[in-house]
């Protein structure tokens, strides 16, 4: 048996395919499914879903959303998704180098919380890289 996934962002279906199994970036953790997974409704955070087919492991980064689980098919809805195949490396190290800087500089708690989502994007996208290299 496997699991169908589907990756929805607002603008296009990011993954539509079947795997053996699933770890999602839950707000509480990481979070594996695997075939016969009790239905499941969950909250889901900035980082990187790990799909595995034939014993191969495919990062994509998503931008936070929610995630259900029924009957070997997960459904998954999230404000952005890339797939690691997608992401340059140079711009990703930019990125969290940029962000970081602007967390430097912020002096609001709107530009803190801003600059702060933008590094944990950064770092998904970086952390997507290095799975893909492993």
């Amino acid at each position: 048996m496997t699991l169908n996934i589907r990756v929805i962002a607002p603008d296009r279906t990011v993954w539509d395919a079947s795997a053996e199994e699933v770890i999602l970036p839950s707000s509480t953790g990481q979070l594996g499914i695997l075939t016969g997974h009790i239905p499941l409704l969950t909250a889901l955070d900035i980082g990187v879903m790990r799909v595995r087919i034939n014993k191969e492991w495919i990062p994509i980064v998503l931008l936070g959303g929610f995630a259900e689980v029924d009957n070997n098919k997960i459904t998954i809805l999230v404000n952005g998704a890339e797939e690691a195949s997608d992401i340059d490396p140079e711009m990703a190290q930019r990125g969290l180098e940029e962000a970081a800087a602007l967390f430097a500089e912020a002096t609001t708690s709107k530009a803190k919380i801003e600059a702060t989502q933008n590094i944990r994007k950064a770092r998904a996208r970086l952390q997507a890289i290095a799975v893909t290299a492993a």
